[in-house]
């Protein structure tokens, strides 16, 4: 069986993260993805190990189940050749700030007039609608920005990033939900529409979910912040031979970890006898929590925590999730031939269809790898096609692994 988007057109003009990912989620349920590159590529074909210039790591965990076609949107005819695609389109999906694609004469306004169909999303870094709108925007900055960053000062007492691109991978998934809702709503009404997906507000919503607390109120009822989770010494436990992640945060969770741990006298402290008295005292359940697992090794105490129902598991490294026995069982890791760059281990789509599962069909694509056929497919004639080409307002494979200084096939 195809996966449930069988017969949905995307079209995505993107690079980096945000858009090729939220682009491969889409493709891997089904949609026949088509994505636009400039002659030098997306950046992160040359991010990570590789076996060949321009398929490095990022770009092949990202770019999988889509095909590629170049067009150098500076020169004549290759905007043209975009309104080709995007006339038999179902979604057009870019990460570049509005005023670029105002320019570019690649607005909604414009592809509504040869698609007045068509699902137009752009995800950028802030709304056009307030004064940072013309702003850049990547990863760090928004993590800046929506105060990602000073939740770690108020913990670790400086401010830092998270080890992972979290604005980019949310707005992603928010980029998914928002196209499909579109197509949902287009398939009941007829009717397209815009999309803005900003980074910026994203994640301001995705932060202050939880940390909103006090000032959840008009006046404020104290700060903003969830107070479990500004905790110090909220953390893996050390035990005596590595580290354990134990959560008894529900009541009946707390009485049955003291019954089972040998340390009944905390059931009725005044300071835990709560879920609300134990978030209260957050530094003191946690302190606790830390004295009573550092007096077993890990392996006891997961023996002694598997009967009890309390949120447990093991802390993996990044080493430990490639042979994790949960996912092997499940069939999570899949190995795939790539015709160029042998064999790879990639992560399987997360959700679970079943009647319409999610596949990956098609390795992730050269640069140019496609762009003759889809200009085909999209109607355009071979004289045209030829002269995108001799003109370089398009590019194949062979032309742009030149262009970047890649060498022949």
């Amino acid at each position: 069986m195809s996966g449930p988007l069988q017969g949905i057109k995307v079209v995505e003009m993107t690079s980096v993260v945000l858009g090729p990912w939220a682009c491969q989620m889409l493709a891997d349920m089904g949609a026949e993805v088509i994505k636009i590159e400039q002659p030098r590529g997306d950046s992160n074909r040359s991010l990570g190990a590789a076996n060949n210039p321009g398929m490095a790591a990022l770009y092949l965990t990202c770019n999988r189940n889509k095909r590629s076609i170049v067009l150098d949107l500076r020169v004549a005819g290759a905007r043209d050749a975009v309104l080709a695609l995007v006339k038999n389109a179902d979604v057009f999906i870019h990460n570049n700030r509005p005023q670029v694609m105002t320019k570019l004469g690649l607005d909604y306004a414009d592809l509504r007039k040869v698609n007045p169909r068509i699902i137009y999303c752009g995800a950028y870094g802030y709304s056009k609608k307030g004064p940072y709108g013309k702003l850049g925007a990547l990863d760090d900055s928004i993590q800046a920005a929506s105060g990602i960053a000073m939740l770690n000062e108020m913990v670790l007492g400086e401010p830092r990033y998270l080890p992972t691109i979290v604005a980019d991978k949310t707005t992603a998934i928010t980029v998914v939900y928002g196209v499909l809702a579109a197509l949902f709503h287009r398939e009941r009404t007829g009717e397209g529409q815009e999309l803005e997906v900003p980074m910026f507000e994203t994640m301001v919503n995705w932060v202050m979910a939880e940390h909103l607390w006090g000032m959840t109120f008009d006046p404020p009822k104290g700060k903003p912040g969830y107070t479990r989770l500004m905790s110090k010494d909220r953390k893996p436990y050390k035990t005596k031979d590595g580290y354990i992640a134990v959560l008894p945060y529900l009541d009946a969770h707390w009485v049955k970890f003291c019954e089972i741990t040998g340390y009944p006298q905390f059931i009725d402290d005044e300071r835990f006898r709560t879920l609300a008295d134990r978030v209260r005292n957050i530094d003191a359940t946690n302190q606790t929590t830390a004295m009573i697992m550092a007096t077993r090794t890990t392996t006891e105490w997961l023996g002694v925590l598997a009967p009890s129902g309390i949120p447990h598991i093991v802390v993996n490294t990044l080493e430990d999730l490639a042979t994790d026995p949960h996912l092997e069982a499940t069939g999570f890791w899949q190995s795939f031939d790539h015709p160029t760059e042998g064999k790879l281990r990639l992560p399987s789509f997360p959700v679970n269809f079943g009647s319409t599962p999610a596949s990956i069909r098609r390795a992730a694509p050269r640069l140019g790898e496609h762009t003759v056929e889809v200009l085909r497919e999209a109607g355009v004639d071979t004289a045209t096609i030829d002269s995108l080409t001799a003109s370089g307002a398009a590019m194949t494979a062979e032309q742009a692994a030149k262009s970047v200084g890649q060498g022949g096939d």
